[in-house]
């Protein structure tokens, strides 16, 4: 991928700060870590499939579950509050896609603790005691709603941190998460594109109920899925178009493009002349979760049904005309 000079900036702070960070033990409520030990396991599962026999390539990069000890002791909030932010099961509900030919990459480390769906450099120099270097200052609206690299608040705008972070701690959280990361996700990305000639990426998300639009109180129903391709500059139309004729079909209600567009993800590897498409799907979890208690509903099982279905159809499509 073609890197701008604040991601090569980036990589020589990642060389610089890379380490292990400690070891989340497992939380038996949450899948989550209040704790540390010796080793780092890796910061993401990699799921292959027997045989790459597909172009496409899944992620989940906000299903991450692990909540390290130095994000626990610096935040005001507690395990319950700061999951707010999770894109909670989106991982289990695409977990079909290997055995559909695709791999799947999903974070074990919660967004709340490094947001992989952001530049490198997104960060808000107001939540840090210590000056940061140009290329890590963020301006954008994401950084300005408190939702960067590193984010400021959660779900509802409850502020995570008790106290400012240093610009070390940043610095080596995205060298030990999210390089390793995206190293993987291009990685895979080549291979598919190798293979076949292409590689499209599918970024599965979930959104809150609240955010898919519609009125309950006059009967108006919101929107189920949406596909977010950078207004086509990021995904071939014919990919776009069947995954939303696919999900119509099974009954659910799809948009395009608004509220979400598709995120730096998206945005990054989405360069169809090149090679590459990028598709990001949100799921409202009104679908499939108790938005409160973040445990699946009945909901569930039909909808990992219909994306295993989904990774099939797509699996089995002829998409030579993308090469």
């Amino acid at each position: 991928m073609r890197l701008t000079g604040r991601h090569r900036a980036w990589k020589g702070e990642v060389m610089e700060a890379a380490q292990p960070l400690a070891r989340p033990e497992p939380d038996a409520a949450h899948g989550g870590s209040l704790s540390g030990s010796a080793e780092a396991p890796s910061p993401y599962d990699l799921i292959r499939p027997a045989r790459l026999t597909t172009p496409f390539v899944f992620a989940s990069p906000h299903s991450g579950r692990l909540y390290p000890a130095d994000l626990m002791a610096a935040s005001s909030l507690d395990t319950a509050q700061i999951r707010r932010s999770e894109d909670a099961l989106v991982d289990s509900l695409v977990a079909g896609a290997p055995g559909a030919g695709i791999p799947l990459i999903a974070m074990r480390y919660a967004r709340a603790y490094v947001d992989v769906n952001r530049e490198p450099g997104e960060l808000d120099p107001a939540m840090f005691e210590d000056e940061l270097p140009a290329f890590a200052r963020g301006c954008s609206t994401r950084v300005q709603a408190g939702l960067g690299t590193i984010a400021r608040v959660v779900a509802e705008g409850q502020e995570i941190y008790a106290r400012k972070l240093t610009w070390a701690e940043a610095k080596a959280r995205i060298a030990a998460v999210h390089a390793p990361y995206h190293c993987a996700l291009e990685r895979l990305l080549q291979e598919a594109r190798d293979a076949c000639g292409f590689a499209v990426l599918v970024d599965w998300h979930s959104m809150p109920s609240a955010a898919a639009g519609g009125d309950a109180s006059r009967g108006v129903r919101g929107a189920d899925v949406i596909l977010g391709d950078r207004f086509g500059a990021a995904c071939a139309f014919g990919v776009t178009r069947l995954v939303e004729r696919e999900l119509e079909q099974r009954g659910y209600r799809v948009a395009r493009n608004a509220p979400y567009a598709g995120g730096y993800t998206t945005q990054f590897y989405g360069r169809p002349h090149e090679g590459v498409h990028a598709l990001q799907i949100e799921l409202n979890r009104g679908l499939y979760l108790d938005e409160t208690t973040l445990a699946p509903t009945p909901g569930f099982a039909r909808l990992a049904s219909d994306l295993t279905r989904l990774c099939a159809i797509l699996a089995a499509c002829d998409w030579k005309r993308l090469a």
